[in-house]
């Protein structure tokens, strides 16, 4: 699309940090090719909605934002990109209004296939996704955001019986080392204060020879990156050398770690088709709480699994109990056409999955309370944003949420020493001791 004057565009994502990475670079490239950028709920004259399609809830509130696009901008281009284009692409060609259908090979580079002119029926751009390392570039000035997210990988080759990611997103590959150094090195410039290193698997990373604590090493080089922070990694792709640098308190590296267990039952893991069984994570998780101090470990875990009955998800309720972790993310089992998970005997009815869920949702609640109280008391650095609603919120070290009542405008994307002084299940009040 050339010659593009005075145009409006909005950019929209679902589901994942890749995702929300992913939308702000088409930004980037919107900007540069001339268009102003608006907040999606504005009118505008082009729409990009970057889809997920990772459960059957996903995939509906893909198809209400693009249908809500619509509604507000039946003149404006529709164009659909990402996970859910690349695996449904003749259905969301039913949606009367969308134009382009874009998979994720291709999405990054959708302005090279949109016209100025609305077609008469959908355009289909979907191409068999490379497995060869790749590059970014520099494409414009993104919005400033103190926490920022860094793509340094996509794709995965884990196979898992109930994941849609290897065929939406493609296998495993990395980003090219010295285009994502140079990022890091206009992230840094820019301000931002902490990077958040995102991707399908992080832990499989390799390009030019270096392997992902490689990289930690060399992103903590870099002068002026105040924060690293390591977004969900596979539990099977954690060195242990990555507890030393999260224990040394000098150090970039956040003592933070999600890990997604998926369930606490082993028999459900075999069918899950996961790498590894309990006794080795329990012994994991312990490790790094010995070898690093406050650091908060949380999970994801699925409930309703196919064949998962009571006593299979009671015990998934006592492994997480008992394992040091200090939250969870409950999912709901979603059968994703093409998995083995989608063709197995024994699917747990709907109803069940959802009172499981809920239940295991309130174990999570109490257990982020638990941690919060033990730190009542002790200082940490917290990275604040945006106030609102006469307080303020940042994330400390560790990723809690920690909240200061008043008027503190002045603190915005400032790392600043807090007190800890009251807990709640969602996040900490503090007390401003001093600015960093």
């Amino acid at each position: 699309m050339d010659g593009v004057n005075n145009k409006r565009a909005s950019v929209h994502a679902l589901g994942c940090r890749l995702n929300q990475y992913e939308a702000i670079e088409m930004e980037g490239r919107l900007k540069s090719s001339g268009y102003e950028i608006v907040s999606f709920g504005e009118s505008a004259d082009l729409g990009v909605i970057n889809t997920c399609t990772v459960t059957n809830e996903a995939d509906s509130k893909s198809r209400n934002v693009i249908r809500r696009f619509i509604r507000k901008n039946p003149k404006a281009i529709t164009v659909v990109v990402g996970c859910y284009s690349q695996m449904e692409a003749s259905r969301l060609a039913m949606i009367e209004g969308v134009d382009y259908i874009i998979g994720n090979h291709d999405k990054m580079n959708f302005l090279d296939y949109i016209d100025e002119q609305k077609p008469e029926i959908p355009v289909i751009v979907r191409e068999r996704i490379s497995r060869e390392d790749f590059s970014i570039g520099f494409v414009g000035q993104p919005q400033f955001e103190q926490r920022a997210n860094l793509k340094i990988q996509d794709g995965c080759d884990f196979m898992c019986s109930f994941c849609v990611i290897p065929f939406s997103r493609g296998r495993a590959r990395s980003r090219e080392l010295n285009d994502l150094l140079e990022e890091v090195n206009r992230m840094i410039d820019r301000g931002v204060q902490e990077i958040i290193l995102t991707g399908v698997n992080l832990g499989t990373y390799s390009s030019n020879g270096v392997n992902f604590i490689g990289l930690i090493e060399r992103l903590c080089a870099e002068e002026g990156l105040n924060r690293l922070r390591i977004s969900s990694i596979e539990p099977t792709t954690i060195p242990d050398d990555l507890f030393g640098l999260m224990a040394d308190g000098s150090h970039s590296l956040m003592p933070y770690l999600h890990v997604p267990l998926q369930s606490g039952c082993d028999s459900v893991l075999r069918r899950m088709k996961r790498k590894y069984e309990l006794k080795e994570m329990c012994d994991f998780f312990n490790r790094a709480k010995g070898l690093v101090p406050n650091i908060c470990i949380g999970t994801d875990l699925m409930v309703g699994f196919p064949g998962e009955t009571k006593e299979n998800f009671m015990k998934t309720c006592s492994t997480f109990q008992e394992f040091p972790l200090d939250y969870c993310h409950v999912f709901t089992f979603s059968e994703r056409k093409g998995t083995p998970a989608s063709k197995m005997d024994d699917q747990v009815p709907m109803d069940e999955r959802r009172r499981r869920s809920a239940h295991l949702r309130v174990l999570s609640s109490s257990k982020r309370f638990d941690f919060h109280k033990r730190q009542e008391g002790i200082y940490a650095q917290v990275l604040f944003e945006k106030p609102k609603n006469n307080c303020i919120t940042g994330y400390s070290e560790n990723y809690t949420k920690v909240l200061i009542h008043g008027e503190h405008q002045f603190l915005t994307d400032e790392i600043c020493e807090v007190e800890l002084i009251k807990s709640t299940p969602e996040y900490m009040e503090g007390k401003l001791i001093s600015s960093i």
